[in-house]
């Protein structure tokens, strides 16, 4: 990039980023004072964000709000929600917004220029440009609001961010994280909620809100970033011409202040609600939290990420074996958060009692001073590092472009000095001298000085509290009936008018010259070609193996995939926790921390899980295929030698150790409640939809509810649940593992085939081999109707049926009806209006379909909506533009970029599933040439799958059984 001919910046600094195959330029923008960084590489998925230090006041929850309201309409592009409109019809990877406890950022991203710059335009109009002076509709709307239907009727709280925080703050694990942060910064503004407490929202006024943006969302107090392959010159003469220009620089107090550290370490006790059928006893949360330097320490920052595994995250970890072996808690966890200026080391014990609080500080304290006179194991600290550099190197971060972690990752420095963006970005040179400190005193001089001699420390404890909920929207309730009451008869008639004028306001469409305004693709510039599938059959033996030939950087990815369909019924949730005892359970030559740190000092890890697979060619019979799997990556060199753990964890785990599996038992437990709690709505559905097909039945037994509930059976007793449990484990390897139930899938470089088709060859020829008895399964399904009661302040609200047995067929179209559900009906109706976080459906090629919501105000009302979708599909006109929106943001959602791992699965998945590159491509010209009529012709198919009723509700016990006529069961989840 030629710098020089940019003469409305100043270049501050250029870096060659060897770790990322990238080149850095940090700039300023001499007018506005704008800070700029840009990262060129051949990346295709480019990324650009803009950012604002935004630490705040109090506890309103007013950044988060302010995330949420900028989106909702600007000068250039006034429609209420161009979010929602760039979603519809944008080719976009990625398009969202967070909050921090610091700052607040605004990222996108796309592989098609000129999308690039269109979500480009729309932001930086969005965050400069707001149309929130104009009115209060959209911070009442986003924020809080009263929210009165009539004079006579109740007074209520209502609002996006208001309800998604109520969420946030059902979980113990929130409020923990919550608390740890508040108690070691109680002077600056970490002590505060950035996202807001729920208790605190309603104080938030709307001109504080305009305010908070009048002072913090201007260039000045800026973070831009762009990155990937782009005429950068180009785009920074844009960001000049049509927006920092027209900024004089201003002098913004923004720095995130350090806290001093402490003489004493502080104690914090706090509470949060359980329901009235939990158990109080075990159900303390306990932690250790030590604050650990700053985040502009590069060495510091990583080392404590190293620290973090080899004490606490690894399985065996001394801190963690520690307290699991004193009774204390059970589960154990580590955190190191190092996203904020001044980063946190803590030891968490969840399912813990309060009188065991000295104990705790007591077992973590001597193990530590232990591990520095004795020195950490070598072997984890080595594992520690190549797993994250491993990770560093790998860059997959799922369904995340790379490019917007980089950004993010950035800030953890650039905030806190505007002359260091590529801290942590170049990390090579750290991971080395982090190598070389393996075998000094290192490491040990880390945990005498930040974790034993450290005051600037927190003991945190929050105890469970039955009825606090409950409690709790008593006085809500109480403190909106004594305001109704203190208000003249004229206050009471002007909320009632306003809360109508909001409904108005949220069902009035935008015109059509105003949408317009949002720039949007054409249907022409996208290919009916699908994506690439990568498919080989090879042999290696006897064992089917699919090869996937595709560019992986050395890295060999490897799949092995046993049948469980000789699984009998009562053995399909010990097949759940075969997949999470192995790989965490000693083997005949290793003890499971020492397995654990060699796979990790050599490979890139090895999991296993188990899945489901459908023939798509006979959904009418409602066969399918679960599987156990289990998947290495590595470096082709030492393919060899996750094989040979691979099979050490299939073939030797020693499934007799009592103690260990309790212990495992107790942390499945722990772990499924807090998906329950954090992620209800993916629970919910399972559910639902487990009432009437085998495999969505299958799916809970192994990962849902039901598994839950078995997992809870066996770790409540134990002792009378052991034997049978060990016996159970041991015949389970014997009847799965063996080579007739197996097939493989392997990605990779053509030329190392060869090598590991003769790999797996001999590792078939090891497998289990003896007679077992053969089984089979014929799983039934109930409708249930089930409302599972928690101490959660919202709902997961579900509804699900299958089409295809109402001899309905499958098509393209239903794809473009998620979009329209999602960002059209189901938005406005259950998010805009209904005040709920989120909500979504899925139709997929074996009929199944579905409706939820998450962090939902609401029940009844939301069931009630859903039935409102068939009414709506008949009735479905919209422009020919919104139409190709519509279908735009459906081939957005099927075009995601691949990782080369990503790419492999996605083959082996369309090859297990018997879907054909034709398949896809039918269903793609299906969503391209899709007319309005087709999706009017979709009504038929969600009538019968709203004519199936099958209805799961997580959530408010107080809402559940208010709503009973709902259910066919009303049951505690916990």
């Amino acid at each position: 990039m030629e710098t020089k001919r940019l003469q409305a910046y100043e270049l501050m600094q250029e870096q060659e980023l060897k770790g990322i195959q990238s080149k850095g330029y940090l700039l300023r923008h001499k007018k506005s004072g704008a800070r700029i960084v840009l990262i060129e590489n051949e990346d295709e998925n480019k990324v650009f964000s803009v950012g604002f230090r935004t630490p705040p006041q109090d506890s309103t929850g007013l950044p988060h709000i302010l995330e949420h309201s900028v989106l909702c309409g600007s000068r250039e592009f006034p429609a209420k929600d161009p979010f929602v409109e760039l979603v519809k019809g944008s080719l976009n990877t990625f398009l969202n917004a967070m909050t921090y406890p610091d700052k607040t950022v605004y990222p996108v991203a796309s592989c098609n220029d000129q999308d690039f710059q269109n979500l480009m335009h729309v932001y930086m109009d969005a965050v400069f440009y707001p149309n929130i002076y104009e009115n209060d509709k959209t911070f009442r709307q986003e924020g809080w609001s009263y929210e009165l239907e009539d004079e006579d009727g109740e007074l209520k709280y209502n609002g996006v961010v208001y309800n998604e925080m109520k969420g946030a703050f059902s979980s113990p694990d929130g409020v923990l994280d919550r608390m740890i942060l508040n108690s070691l910064f109680p002077d600056t503004s970490y002590s505060n909620e950035s996202g807001g407490d729920p208790d605190e929202i309603p104080s938030l006024t709307y001109e504080d809100f305009l305010d908070f943006h009048r002072k913090y969302y201007h260039p000045s107090n800026s973070y831009l970033y762009l990155y990937g392959d782009m005429d950068m010159e180009a785009k920074l003469t844009w960001l000049d011409e049509h927006y920092l220009s027209r900024f004089d620089y201003a002098w913004i107090d923004s720095e995130i202040k350090m806290q001093k550290p402490f003489e004493h370490p502080v104690e914090w006790k706090r509470y949060y609600s359980i329901s009235n059928t939990e158990t109080e006893e075990m159900n303390t949360y306990l932690s250790y939290n030590k604050v650990v330097g700053t985040s502009l320490d590069e060495k510091l920052y990583l080392a404590f990420s190293i620290l973090d595994y080899a004490l606490l995250s690894a399985p065996g970890a001394p801190l963690k074996k520690a307290l699991t072996d004193a009774g204390i808690g059970h589960d154990i966890l580590g955190s190191y958060e190092n996203g904020i200026c001044q980063p946190i080391f803590s030891v968490i014990a969840k399912n813990a009692e309060e009188s065991q609080k000295d104990a705790f500080i007591q077992v973590i304290e001597s193990t530590l001073t232990r591990l520095v006179k004795e020195g950490i194991d070598p072997d984890a600290l080595a594992a520690g590092i190549h797993y994250h550099e491993f990770r560093y190197r790998e860059a997959d971060f799922g369904s995340y472009p790379k490019g917007l972690m980089y950004g993010l990752q950035m800030l953890d420095s650039w905030l806190y000095d505007e002359k260091r963006p590529f801290l942590h970005l170049d990390a090579l040179d750290t991971f080395a001298f982090l190598k070389e400190q393996i075998g000094t005193s290192y490491y040990e001089d880390l945990i005498q000085k930040y974790l034993l001699d450290n005051t600037h420390a927190s003991i945190v404890m929050i105890c469970p509290k039955k009825g606090m909920a409950a409690e709790a929207d008593r006085k809500i309730q109480k403190r909106l009936q004594d305001y109704k009451r203190s208000l003249s008869r004229e206050e009471v008639e002007k909320l009632v008018k306003d809360t109508k004028e909001l409904r108005a306001y949220q069902e009035e469409p935008t015109p059509p010259e105003i949408l317009e305004k949002i720039p949007v693709l054409k249907v022409s510039d996208i290919s009916e070609e699908a994506a690439p599938v990568y498919n080989e059959e090879r042999k290696a033996g006897d064992v089917t193996c699919i090869c996937h030939p595709i560019e992986t950087n050395g890295i060999g990815y490897l799949t092995m995939i046993f049948d469980l369909r000789t699984l009998t019924e009562e053995e399909i949730p010990y097949a759940g926790l075969l997949q999470a005892v192995l790989g965490i359970i000693d083997t005949e030559h290793y003890e499971y921390g020492k397995l654990f740190h060699e796979i990790n000092r050599r490979t890139g890890g090895i999991e296993t899980s188990l899945e489901m697979y459908t023939d798509v060619t006979k959904v009418k019979e409602k066969e399918f295929r679960p599987t156990f799997e289990i998947k290495a990556k590595a470096l082709y060199a030492e393919l060899p030698f996750a094989l040979s753990m691979m099979e050490e964890i299939l073939m030797r785990s020693v499934l007799s150790d009592e103690k260990r599996l309790k212990e495992i038992l107790e942390m499945l437990k722990s772990r499924l409640q807090m998906k329950f709690l954090s992620a209800g709505h993916s629970s919910a559905v399972l559910r639902a939809m487990s009432y009437h097909s085998p495999a969505a039945r299958f799916k809970d037994m192994t990962n849902g509810i039901e598994y839950y509930e078995t997992v809870s059976r066996i770790a409540d007793h134990f002792d009378e649940e052991k034997g049978r449990l060990v016996s159970i484990l041991t015949e389970l390897c014997k009847k799965i593992f063996r080579k007739e139930r197996m097939i493989v899938s392997y990605t990779g470089a053509k030329e190392s085939f060869d090598a590991v088709l003769a790999g797996i060859a001999a590792f078939s020829g090891r497998l289990w081999k003896e007679k077992v008895k053969e089984g089979g399964f014929l799983l039934t399904c109930t409708k249930k109707n089930e409302g599972f009661q928690t101490a959660s302040k919202v709902q997961y609200v579900a509804m699900a049926g299958n089409f295809i047995d109402a001899g309905m067929e499958y098509h393209g179209a239903l794809q473009i009806l998620k979009v329209i559900m999602g960002y059209e009906y189901l938005w406005q109706n259950i998010r805009v209006k209904g005040g709920a976080y989120g909500c979504m459906s899925s139709f997929n090629r074996l009929g199944e379909g579905y409706f939820a919501s998450y962090r939902d105000p609401h029940l009844k009302n939301t069931l009630d909506i859903y039935q409102g979708v068939t009414d709506y599909l008949r009735n479905f006109a919209v422009s020919d533009r919104d139409m190709t929106k519509f279908i735009i943001g459906t081939i957005s959602n099927m075009d995601q970029p691949m990782t080369p791992a990503v790419k492999g699965d996605r083959s082996m998945n369309l090859y297990m599933n018997h879907v054909t590159k034709e398949m896809m491509e039918q269903e793609r010209r299906e969503v391209l040439h899709a007319t309005q009529q087709d999706i009017r012709n979709l009504a038929g198919i969600v009538e019968q799958v709203l004519r199936e009723d099958q209805v799961c509700v997580i959530g408010n016990e107080e809402k559940i059984e208010q709503d009973r006529e709902v259910f066919t069961e009303i049951k505690a989840l916990f």
